[in-house]
């Protein structure tokens, strides 16, 4: 009986709150990834938790949005299995509610409570973003304010600790910022100025570490650290007709900061970054520069990597798509770079398009840290029954600086590479991949290759295979003792994708090689990997 009076009451409940909520809109997404570890020491995918005991391990995220009342609210579950997100060479696990946030607007005063993300300017003074694959997530959690000054003003102040996992860093951080839009017709004229200043205040506990360290140096080299610091920035944007020219200046004040070798050193820190471009039909230019000194941005200089990152400096170099163009990307130099970039788009013709991009990077003492030549060809076939896109690419990176590798050369690049779809008709295309990168260092040259067969817009079957060149090369590398030092390593994968409206899910065996993944100008290193993946998407 008791049993019966409990399933009336849970009934009732979830009547009223289903008659509630129907008020409301509802929204969310799902993504997942789980992987089946199979260890290949041939590539290095061994020695680590997940290949030789966990064997598997997924990552999850289940967003939910709810809007009701005037008001809106967001919840997100995280789950992390045998996880090498947060340490690649480790495992971690632990779930629970990774995001949540209520928001009401008022009148003209915006509130938010909780998590939120958020940026002044660029970003290089305060951004708190997510880049959830490189185990990033830098939520703020705490107390956002927007006020709408005037229909050209608005102000917005916000307080709180960084999202640390499950946890939170125990350093605050505190901001304000204010933007304004002003139009002068007559002169045809557009302006958007802005300003903003931040504030962390360390933790006694990150303070005890950083005044302990400091102890152990030489007096010459030790200095009183700050609980607190302060970056400043000014920026503005200008249009004019086709033209449209971008500035901002940052300072940071005096603080720790961590140099390459770890030594704590006491110094202010500076970004200037300017981006000018010109449209018109058939034709765009874009032109950047952008110097960094000493802005070491985080919620205590004990933290490295990717970890406690307050802000976010925007990457000089250009984020490339395919497999061997973006093997080797230039990660944003906070203690010191000099960028320059230069991207050109010109279409002469409807169906054709051309694009060419050129960037340098250096440090500040002028040695060359990147630099790319990039060209790229676009033409589509009468009624896109077919396109094709080809180019070559050219580059210059210093593994030295970027992967911290000692006395190795500056690698040298030359890919090549030919990306060309067809349509056999409305339902079954046929894309494929051809790169070729030619290179004496590192690992020495590579060959890629790609088939997609797409039916239907729902299927895809995918095959790729990536092979050394220079095998002998690689095993020295990569430190292996084969039998057939001469044999080519493949890197094969094969996947099957179905699509199916909101939904996307994925199963496929990927072998693949070490190196950086980069998004956004951020990295990090990822290990070898082999085994089984399945992925699924969703959105409601």
């Amino acid at each position: 009986m008791r049993n019966v009076y409990s399933t009336l009451i849970i009934a009732i409940i979830c009547s009223q709150f289903s008659t509630l909520f129907a008020q409301g809109i509802l929204s969310g997404s799902l993504q997942t990834r789980t992987n089946f570890y199979q260890r290949d020491t041939l590539i290095g995918a061994a020695n680590t938790p997940q290949y030789d005991n966990q064997l598997s391990g997924s990552d999850g995220w289940l967003d939910m949005n709810y809007n009701n009342w005037g008001a809106n609210f967001k919840l997100r579950f995280d789950l992390f299995n045998n996880s090498n997100l947060r340490n690649p060479q480790g495992s971690y696990s632990d779930q629970g509610i990774g995001f949540w946030q209520i928001r009401k607007k008022i009148q003209k005063l915006d509130i938010t409570a909780g998590y939120f993300y958020d940026q002044i300017g660029s970003g290089a003074a305060f951004q708190a973003y997510e880049a959830r694959l490189l185990a990033i997530d830098n939520a703020l959690m705490g107390i956002r304010l927007q006020y709408d000054l005037t229909e050209n003003i608005s102000l917005k102040g916000f307080t709180g600790r960084q999202k640390n996992f499950f946890d939170l860093y125990g350093s605050t951080i505190k901001g304000f910022n204010a933007d304004g839009f002003f139009s002068f017709e007559k002169a045809g004229v557009n302006i958007a100025p802005g300003v903003g200043i931040v504030n962390r205040t360390i933790d006694e506990e990150s303070m005890q570490r950083i005044a302990a360290n400091i102890a152990t140096y030489s007096p010459i080299d030790t200095f009183t650290p700050k609980y607190n610091n302060y970056a400043f920035t000014l920026y503005n944007t200008l249009t004019y007709k086709n033209f449209a020219w971008y500035v901002e200046g940052v300072y940071k004040s005096k603080e720790a900061i961590a140099l390459l070798d770890g030594q704590l050193v006491d110094r202010p820190g500076s970004v200037l970054y300017s981006s000018l471009g010109y449209a018109q039909k058939g034709l765009g230019i874009t032109l950047q520069a952008k110097r960094t000194e000493n802005f070491q941005m985080r919620t205590s200089p004990n933290e490295t990597l990717t970890r406690g990152l307050i802000n976010f400096i925007p990457p000089m170099a250009r984020q490339n798509t395919y497999r061997l163009t973006a093997r080797y990307n230039a990660a944003t130099q906070e203690l010191g770079e000099l960028g320059l970039q230069a991207d050109i788009i010109y279409s002469p013709i409807k169906k054709v398009s051309l694009l060419l991009n050129f960037t340098n990077i250096t440090d500040l003492d002028n040695e060359l840290l990147y630099r790319e030549l990039y060209s790229e060809v676009t033409i589509k076939g009468p009624k896109n029954k077919w396109k094709l896109l080809t180019g070559v690419q050219l580059q210059q990176y210093n593994q030295e600086v970027y992967e911290i590798k000692p006395n190795v050369p500056l690698v040298n690049t030359i890919v090549p590479y030919v990306d060309f779809l067809y349509k056999f008709n409305r339902k079954l295309a046929l894309r494929t991949e051809l790169q070729y990168m030619n290179t004496d260092e590192d690992f020495g040259s590579w060959a890629f290759g790609l088939v997609e067969l797409t039916y239907n817009r729902r299927w895809s079957f995918i095959l790729v295979d990536m092979m050394t060149l220079n095998p002998s090369q690689y095993y020295q590398k990569v430190n292996r003792t084969v039998e057939n030092p001469n044999k080519p390593v493949h890197f094969f994968s094969g996947e099957v994708v179905y699509s199916r409206k909101a939904h996307r899910f994925g199963l496929g065996y990927i072998r693949q090689v070490e190196g950086i993944v980069c998004t956004g100008g951020v990295c990090r290193y990822e290990p070898a990997f082999s085994g089984v993946r399945f992925t699924a998407q969703t959105r409601f």
